[in-house]
């Protein structure tokens, strides 16, 4: 607990739905965080009302809708006072910096970036024309904008620590800028250990991700297209379920209970579902950041196939929780043995029990990251006078951003 009564606000680009995607998992973590120091907690988002957003009010955190472009906000921030300000990725740093810098000049400005978005984009850039993903890939003018607002930033939290190393080697972004912060977990009991279906109770597989989020649709349609007729050859048996919210007609058209391909969407209980399978599939192509699947296959006792992509970032130098394909052979051979293989299945399951213990607790990463906030915090001043490069961009592209906003609030004012 911090001496301090700190207020914090938080700007999101959505409502939090933590039973969706892992970023809105992340969010909740890094909210609940905040509310065990004994801190007040307002979530402001411009963004529509969803129907899986979770009820922020039950977890005593007030919500506001603010609008974009609107000097509304800047009363907001003055009846606010906010301590500290989170900028819920680099979009609403854009939108909303420039008038948290001008009406709570003293706050700490801190970025949640949930993935490098420009090297998601440069990545998928690259798989479309069919090739590599080369370094100069990321030079593109979304890395500028998503760059330039964590330069701007008092402290960005990544939540990779590949990613941490690309900002700092790619970018030469300062150390005191960054701070990597995996998924934060609640250690997995024995009881929930021993409640979990064996290897002989489970079958099938199962595949879990937002439909909107691109990597995941690719996943997809890369396992209908590709791998899962191979798996399915050698596996006749065997089925693999789809779930993952907001379902477009173009996916549920790919439903075919006779090749075992089947789009469950929407899952109440993420959870559950990847508890019953097997194995679960992440043939992810393209994308950054950490998986929330494949955290929640650990959780669950589920060993995962996945690229290394998909395992990115998420095992440091131990041994994953499954198999990691290196090409299509490898990955469906490695689903085939997998699903057969229940000494190898059990060892996996072990390993994955390992990493969150070691990676994803809770319990020791929680600490380290409050007083890293209340150290960045207590040094704003001294450390925005060694972020040279951070003032030279808020006082160049924020007067741009300022004067383009009070440009277009003028605008509608008028239509």
């Amino acid at each position: 607990m911090s001496d301090l009564p700190l207020r914090v606000l938080v700007i999101g680009y959505v409502w939090p739905e933590p039973n969706s995607s892992a970023a809105g998992s992340r969010m909740m973590q890094l909210l609940d965080s905040f509310l065990v120091q004994g801190w007040r907690v307002d979530f402001a988002s411009p963004a529509q009302p969803t129907e899986h957003q979770v009820d922020l009010a039950a977890q005593g955190i007030a919500s506001h809708v603010i609008r974009l472009n609107c000097s509304s906000f800047d009363q907001f921030l003055l009846d606010t006072t906010p301590n500290i300000v989170v900028f819920d990725r680099f979009m609403m740093e854009e939108q909303f910096g420039w008038r948290v810098e001008k009406y709570a000049p003293q706050a700490l400005r801190i970025l949640n970036t949930e993935d490098l978005h420009s090297l998601r984009h440069a990545r998928h850039q690259a798989l479309k024309a069919g090739r590599d993903y080369q370094p100069q890939d990321l030079h593109s003018e979304l890395a500028i904008r998503e760059v330039a607002a964590i330069f701007r930033s008092d402290l960005t939290l990544m939540i990779s620590a590949v990613e941490t190393r690309l900002l700092q080697q790619q970018f030469q972004m300062p150390a005191t800028q960054l701070y990597t912060l995996p998924f934060m977990l609640q250690p997995i009991t024995a009881t929930q250990k021993q409640q979990r279906l064996s290897f002989t109770q489970r079958r099938d597989f199962v595949s879990i991700g937002n439909f909107r989020h691109a990597p995941n649709w690719d996943a997809v349609l890369y396992l209908k297209q590709t791998l899962w007729p191979a798996i399915r050859q050698q596996l006749p048996d065997a089925s693999v379920h789809i779930y993952g919210a907001y379902p477009p007609p173009k996916a549920t058209q790919l439903h075919n209970p006779a090749q075992g391909f089947l789009i469950k969407g929407w899952a109440d209980d993420a959870k559950q579902v990847v508890g019953q399978a097997r194995v679960l599939l992440a043939p992810l192509r393209f994308g950054a950041g950490l998986k929330g699947k494949l955290v929640e296959a650990m959780q669950t006792g589920t060993p995962s196939v996945t690229t290394p992509l998909g395992a990115e970032g998420m095992h440091a130098e131990l041994p994953w929780s499954g198999a990691i394909g290196d090409d299509e052979t490898a990955f469906i051979q490695q689903a085939v043995n997998l699903y057969t293989n229940e000494d190898g299945w059990q060892q996996a399951q072990q390993q994955g029990d390992h990493l969150l213990e070691q990676l994803y607790n809770r319990a020791k990463l929680e600490p380290d990251f409050i007083a890293r906030v209340l150290q960045q915090y207590q040094q704003r001043d001294s450390l925005r006078q060694q972020h040279f490069i951070g003032q030279m961009l808020r006082h160049h592209s924020m007067k741009s951003t300022q004067y383009m906003a009070q440009w277009i609030e003028a605008k509608n004012k008028h239509n």
